[in-house]
């Protein structure tokens, strides 16, 4: 199995509101080098958040639990490559549909 990439960036969206937090996401994760990593802190399990990935950024991203609930989840993000820093979606929101942010 491949070594996982220590996260050069926490983000934490407990406190951040609903509506912020994907878009805070995607653009820390855009930002990142190929084989960097981000780590996210949640209340909730984010699998909205990973099915989103799938969608926008297939192919380009790792996905790992470091912590699977109840009341805590952390996820490291990788950044694998395949497309430009920086680079925006083409698929619309940065909204799952899944989540109460609207």
């Amino acid at each position: 199995m491949a070594e996982l990439a220590e996260p050069t960036q926490r983000i934490d969206v407990r406190q951040i509101p609903p509506p912020q937090r994907h878009p805070l996401i995607f653009s820390a994760f855009d930002g990142l080098a190929p084989g960097a990593a981000l780590e996210l802190v949640n209340d909730h399990d984010p699998v909205p958040l990973y099915f989103q990935f799938d969608r926008q950024r297939s192919g380009r991203f790792r996905w790992d639990y470091l912590d699977a609930g109840p009341e805590l989840w952390r996820v490291r993000i990788t950044q694998l490559g395949g497309g430009q820093a920086g680079e925006a979606s083409t698929t619309g929101s940065s909204c799952c549909g899944s989540c109460s942010c609207r």
